[in-house]
């Protein structure tokens, strides 16, 4: 018998550490590859921010962060932050089922329970993991479940169908007659749950809500979802784009996190008791890691009781969006027509998005990261552009006007 003579472990880390060197030069060739612009954020002149360039300190006015109405800077925010870190200290101690649980999570998920009109919240480390423990703890609980998901739905919520090992069928982007085909060619009598979002961040689309809710009655369905970027930005307690359509009572499971509009991080899913209930039995994702910190959850806690009954910053927001999409369009800038307050401007060339974004950086001090494949298709190449509600009126027509100028120079 002959005898392979086994590959040394440190030959084992050569072969692997080749294979991760291609991989990131064929990212730098096809202009896929990531950088990161490490900004210390000025709490006290939100949004600018300080960068390094050349051994030098500079500033920057950021037009590109999710932290939408300014509340990781909000006083009382920042306040209930500070108390929770002096009374409880750093870290929670252990995950929730060992010591991790805090006060503030009780008071956080009945919050949420109540915001979205729901018997039960569960709050998760982010949003990315609350939408993939979910969805994979659902596909245990009902085995023959057919799950339809939009095409352009978020990365968690199709890794989260794929952990859940449930068919999936996927209906073209906020294609409500794509998806009523899909309906109607599955078994009347087989469960069925729709996965969308209600605001994809890409594109600034809102998802077809109240023509999916009206599916979900005609084919026996039941609804995900997604309101991570709608949330605290609509509706008239901040609960999401569901809530200023009138439409929460329909969805199942609404998903949310706090590292968008709330100003801090962190996710959670609401719905009926006994769901809520078995995902917190169930999902490993939730189980087996350490909590949130307290001073986390004060300042999530405060952000959401506080947009419940404040709309000052909402109304900022949506004036400086518009006044946005106004001076782009002015200037004739390639703008998508986004009807939410995502704005974005199509390149069509990751490297010339790259150069265009260096370019306002370096030349005058405004930040937006370029967004590449894979977010984006190769050719669909954008800047991403977002106001938030602490911007000038000056800030955003100097933005505008200094883009307009990098990208006729580009021409």
């Amino acid at each position: 018998m002959t005898q392979t003579t086994p590959i040394s472990s440190r030959k084992q880390r050569n072969v692997l550490v080749k294979a991760a060197a291609d991989f990131v030069t064929r990212a730098m060739a096809d202009g896929s590859y990531r950088t990161f612009l490490p900004l210390r954020r000025l709490a006290a002149d939100y949004p600018n921010a300080r960068f390094e360039a050349r051994g030098k300190q500079a500033k920057a006015s950021v037009f590109c962060s999710n932290d939408y109405l300014g509340m990781s800077n909000h006083e009382r925010v920042v306040s209930a932050a500070r108390r929770a870190l002096e009374e409880q200290g750093l870290g929670s101690g252990g995950s929730r089922n060992i010591s991790g649980t805090s006060p503030y999570h009780v008071e956080l998920e009945a919050e949420l329970a109540a915001l979205h009109g729901k018997e039960s919240a569960l709050v998760f480390n982010s949003g990315y993991v609350a939408n993939e423990e979910t969805l994979g703890a659902i596909g245990k609980l009902i085995p023959e479940l057919i799950v339809l998901s939009d095409g352009k739905n978020h990365r968690s919520l199709i890794e989260g169908i794929r952990k859940s090992g449930l068919k999936k069928v996927v209906f073209e982007h906020n294609s409500v007659s794509d998806l009523e085909s899909k309906l109607r060619a599955l078994p009347t009598d087989a469960p069925k749950l729709i996965v969308l979002e209600s605001i994809y961040s890409m594109d600034g689309h809102f998802g077809p809500l109240e023509e999916v809710c009206r599916l979900k009655h005609r084919h026996n369905a039941m609804i995900f979802l997604d309101e991570t970027h709608g949330l605290g930005v609509y509706g008239r307690t901040g609960a999401g784009v569901a809530e200023a359509s009138s439409l929460a009572h329909e969805i199942d499971l609404i998903q949310g996190g706090f590292g968008k509009a709330h100003g801090a991080t962190g996710g959670y899913v609401a719905g009926d008791a006994f769901l809520v209930d078995a995902v917190r039995l169930m999902a490993p994702g939730f189980i087996f890691t350490t909590s949130l910190p307290p001073l986390i959850l004060a300042a999530a806690l405060e952000s959401v009781r506080h947009l419940k009954q404040s709309n000052v910053e909402r109304e900022r927001l949506f004036a400086n969006v518009r006044l946005l999409k106004d001076e782009l369009r002015r200037h004739r800038l390639p703008v998508t027509d986004s009807p939410s307050h995502i704005v974005p401007v199509v390149i069509g060339d990751s490297f010339k998005c790259k150069s265009i974004s260096d370019a306002l950086l370096k030349e005058h001090g405004f930040y937006v990261q370029p967004i590449n494949f894979p977010s984006v298709p190769r050719g669909q190449e954008r800047l991403r552009v977002i106001v938030s509600s602490a911007h000038s009126e000056r800030d955003i027509r100097a933005f505008v006007l200094a883009l307009a100028r990098i990208i006729a120079a580009a021409s």
